[in-house]
This record gives C-alpha cells, structure tokens and sequence, in this order.
C-alpha cells in the first residue's frame, strides 16, 4: 500500500476564462498534518473541494491512497470532511448526529454503538452523547462535527477554517486538542486557513499558496525563517521589508544599500539578484543607553516614533530615514529602560537575520 495518502500531480483549476489554482503538486505522507495556508481568494478552498469531489480539476490528477479520484464520487472517497458551519441537526443528540453518517453508509447496526462511543472518547466527549446541540458550547459543537466526521473512520480528513466561528481563547484550546488527536489516530489532516498563527501551531507542513500557486511549502520553522519570497516573509508572521539599491559581495557577506537613504548594511548570504531585504522584528536589538553593540552587527541610529504594547511585549517603531522606518519588539519588562518617543536610539541587526530575497 501506498505511503502516499493524497497526491496532487499538475492540478489546476478555472471557471471560465478565471484561473483559480495552477499547476499545483503535492504529496501528503500518511498521518502528517499539512495546513494549506494562504489570502482570502487564493485558492485553498477550491484545492480542498477538489480533494473532496466537489469540484472536479481542469488538468491534472487527484490520487488518494494511489487512486485516481477523478471521477469518483466525494461519497466513495473515504474522507472525513469539518467545515466552519457545524451543521448538527437540532433534533438529534450528539450521539444520534455522530450515528447518522453511519446509518447512511449502511454500518451494520451491531456495529453502530461502539463505533459511536469511539468517536465520542476520541474528542472527550463521552458524558454529552445525550445531550442536544443547543445545550452544546461552541467548542464541543465543534468537536461533534470532529467526531461525527471521524466516524465512519476515513483514510483522510478534510477541515476547511474550521474553528474561524469560535473566539480566541477557545480557538485556542481546540488548536491543541485538533492536533493531539490527530496525533492519537495517526491520521492524515489537511487543513485551510487563512490564520497563519493555526498553522504554525498545528501543522508539520505549510502549503502556501497565493493566486493559485504555491509560493512556499515546508516546515512551520523553516518557512517562517527562511521565506522565499516577501509575500511569504510578510504572511507567515511580521517583517520589516527593505527595497534595496546598491548590492555586492565582499568576501563571504553580502554589502547592501537600502534604496533612497544612506542605509549600508551587511548579509551573511545573498544573491547579485537580491531586490529585498527582510527582517524580523525580534531579531533587532534595541538600545537607548549609550551600551556598545557587538563588533559584527550591524549598528543603525533612528528615532523612536511609537511604542504599542502587546502585552507580553512591546512594538517599538523607529524611523531610520524618511519613509524608512523598522518595527521591533522589546519584552514587556524593559518598558522603563526605553527613552520617550521622539528620543533617539540604536538598533543592532545580526548580519544572519537579514534575509536577501528576489521578489
């Protein structure tokens, strides 16, 4: 049997003379968690309803398991789907709407009961099988539809920004309990969303899409610190983005001018190509009190225009330049040390952290 779950081979899709997905590939081991991960309109929904059956590709093939699944029905594809609308029946109780997806795959009712009671341990949910779906939280609707999804025990399951209806501190919660479930079952997830802080938290690979291709794909770490390009540098997390003019190696680093200012900084790696530089915000270091920054870093000196707090830490805004200015953060703790705003400060930037990019 394939180790393979699901595999996207040249998949594109349109409506009419609109290109919605282009020439995406992609091979999804058994038991991994991949976030599909992308902007309102780039794609993600309409790559997942193809996987599910619902929308058939223009070019390309769709294999789960090895087999094609083109022209086979969404209801003969063994895939367990959770979308943002629970749609739970009222008039059924948590066990009866986990049973109804059973019953109408003609499980034998012998059989119905315990696979019921699985599901509802799978999710902790045990106590609540007589329980109605009014009397239900959002968080354990949420995990009724996980469970009733879970049921007919599919090779794969699909969630489509599942838990966008919920707040954030049960959003939060539900991050941890999807993906320690997943973990028991060892089962494959494919998730969308457009909340890059779920897939960084959930997923051991990221597919990111942005008009229909892939513009990244990797690790949650990997992406976040080796984007590839300024879309991905400014969705997966924050970044301060540079457009550069002058760029040259010097050795073993790369020699940068920051366009329109007389900003000179220094890259541990580059390219002649390189029209960007990427930083992120908590790898500058920020100073007010006159202390000597280390020999290889590179030293800037700004003014501080605005500091937000973020609670656990504060986004401190300097201006570099006229119309150049980088975002930092700075722990909570140091509030007292920074100057007012309108003070001058200095900021130290790892030659490592500066990422060079392309496009």
């Amino acid at each position: 049997m394939s180790t393979i779950d699901v595999e996207l081979i040249s998949v594109s899709k349109s409506f009419g003379p609109i290109s919605v997905v282009t020439d995406l590939s992609l091979q999804i081991p058994k038991g991994e968690f991949v976030s599909i991960l992308g902007p309102s309109g780039c794609g993600k929904t309409t790559t997942l309803n193809m996987i599910a059956g619902f929308n058939a590709p223009s070019r390309g093939d769709i294999r789960i398991r090895g087999r094609s699944q083109v022209n086979v029905a969404p209801e003969r594809r063994n895939i367990g789907l959770v979308f943002q609308n629970y749609a739970l029946f009222p008039h059924m109780t948590v066990a009866e709407n986990i049973a109804f997806g059973l019953k109408m795959k003609r499980t034998p009712k012998a059989e119905i009961g315990s696979i019921v009671q699985s599901a509802l341990r799978s999710v902790h949910l045990e106590v609540l099988a007589d329980r109605y779906p009014k009397a239900l939280s959002g968080g354990q609707q949420q995990r009724v539809a996980l469970a009733r999804a879970l049921a007919p025990r599919p090779s794969v399951l699909l969630l489509d920004e599942p838990l966008s209806n919920l707040d954030l501190k049960l959003r939060e919660a539900m991050r941890a309990e999807l993906k320690d479930i997943q973990q028991d079952l060892g089962m494959t997830f494919i998730y969308v969303t457009h909340d890059q802080e779920e897939a960084m938290t959930m997923s051991d690979r990221i597919v990111v899409l942005w008009k229909g291709i892939v513009a990244q794909q990797g690790d949650p770490a990997t992406i976040y610190k080796n984007p590839s390009s300024t879309f991905v540098a400014d969705f997966i997390g924050k970044s301060n983005i540079l457009t550069l003019g002058a760029v040259a190696q010097t050795g073993t680093m790369w020699d940068v001018s920051v366009a329109g200012s007389e900003i000179r900084l220094r890259a541990t790696k580059g390219s002649e190509d390189s029209r960007y530089c990427t930083i992120r915000p908590e790898e500058i270091v920020l100073r007010a009190d006159g202390r000597s920054m280390p020999q290889e870093v590179n030293v800037l000196t700004g003014t501080l225009k605005r500091i937000t707090n973020l609670g656990a830490s504060l986004e401190a805004l300097v201006e570099l330049a006229p119309e150049i200015a980088l975002s930092v953060l700075v722990p909570s703790a140091e509030i007292d040390a920074l100057p007012g705003v309108g003070q001058n400060v200095q900021l130290g930037i790892p030659p490592q952290s500066l990422k060079l990019l392309a496009d």
